[in-house]
C-alpha cells in the first residue's frame, strides 16, 4: 500500500467551505481522477483518507494537510496534478509527496496566520499587541455545545507581533497586519480567540470581521519559535532514494 500526503489551499470564496464540503468535493475529485484508493473495511467501506488538522470554516489557508492510501503506486506529481484538476479553484493540490515517515499529524502543533485588520489603524494595533504580549493571562470566552466556556488563551501564543500594512491598501482606508504563531493545545486557541483577547486587554475592536489566512503549519521549534515543514522528512527521504542509484551507478568497479 502506498501512503501519499498533499498539501491544499482554501483561496478566495473557497475559505468560507466547510470541512465536511471539502471532503465531499475531494472524495469527487478522487472519483473522476481515477485514483487506485484503498477503501476501510465493514459494512460501509470508505476510502482511507486521513485529514489533519483542518481550518475553521471562514478562514483562508495555504497549508492544509492529508494523506491518501493507494492500493496500486502512483507518481505522487502526476496524481497531485490530477486531483488539483478535478477541485474547485481555490481549493488547488500544490504539492505531493510520498509518505516516507510516520505521524504527520504529530508534526503539527502550531500554526502561522495572517490578520488583516480592515478599518484599523497600523499604530493602535501595535498598541493592543504590546498590551496583549505583556499579559500574563488573557481570559476570553468561546460559545460552545455546552454553553460558554472561558480559558486562557495567552500560553498558547507563541508570537504576535504587527506586520507592517498591505500595499493594496487604498489611502484613505487604514488597515493593520498582525501576523499570529499559535501552538496547537486543548482546548484550540484560534485567530477569532486571539482577536477577543485584544479586545479585552486593549479595547481594540476592528469596525469589520478580520480576514484571517493560515499561512503555515507545521512543527515548532521551541528555540527560534519558527514553524517548520512537516513534508520536509518525507521529501528528504525520497530525494535521497532518487540519489542513491545515481551515486552508485556512477561509482568505480568494486566500491558499490
Amino acid at each position: 500500500m502506498q501512503r501519499i500526503r498533499l498539501r491544499y489551499t482554501k483561496r478566495g470564496r473557497l475559505r468560507f467551505t466547510s470541512h465536511r464540503d471539502f471532503q465531499r468535493a475531494f472524495e469527487r475529485a478522487l472519483r473522476r481522477a481515477e485514483v487506485p484508493m484503498a477503501y476501510s473495511a465493514g459494512f460501509t467501506p470508505h476510502p482511507k483518507v486521513s485529514y489533519a488538522n483542518a481550518a475553521p470554516t471562514g478562514t483562508g489557508s495555504e497549508a492544509e494537510y492529508l494523506e491518501i492510501a493507494l492500493t496500486t503506486r502512483r507518481d505522487p506529481e502526476t496524481l497531485r496534478v490530477l486531483l488539483d484538476e478535478s477541485l474547485p479553484t481555490g481549493l488547488d493540490i500544490v504539492e505531493a509527496v510520498e509518505a516516507r515517515s510516520s505521524g504527520l499529524a504529530d508534526r503539527l502543533t502550531a500554526s502561522v496566520w495572517e490578520l488583516r485588520l480592515d478599518g484599523v489603524d497600523p499604530a493602535d494595533a501595535g498598541r493592543a499587541v504590546e498590551a496583549f504580549n505583556r499579559a500574563g493571562t488573557v481570559e476570553v470566552q468561546r460559545m460552545t455545545k455546552n454553553g460558554v466556556r472561558t480559558f486562557d488563551a495567552r500560553p498558547a501564543v507563541v508570537s504576535l507581533e504587527t506586520h507592517g500594512a498591505p500595499a493594496d491598501r487604498p489611502t484613505d482606508q487604514p488597515c493593520a497586519i498582525l501576523r499570529l504563531v499559535v501552538r496547537h493545545v486543548t482546548p484550540a486557541v484560534r485567530p477569532d480567540d486571539v482577536l477577543s483577547g485584544l479586545r479585552a486587554v486593549a479595547d481594540l475592536a476592528p469596525p469589520v470581521p478580520a480576514a484571517v489566512t493560515r499561512l503555515a503549519q507545521g512543527l515548532l521549534d521551541e528555540e527560534t519559535g519558527t514553524v517548520t515543514d512537516p513534508l520536509a522528512l518525507d521529501r528528504e527521504a525520497a530525494e535521497a532514494l532518487t540519489a542513491a542509484p545515481a551515486a552508485a551507478a556512477t561509482a568505480p568497479d568494486g566500491s558499490a
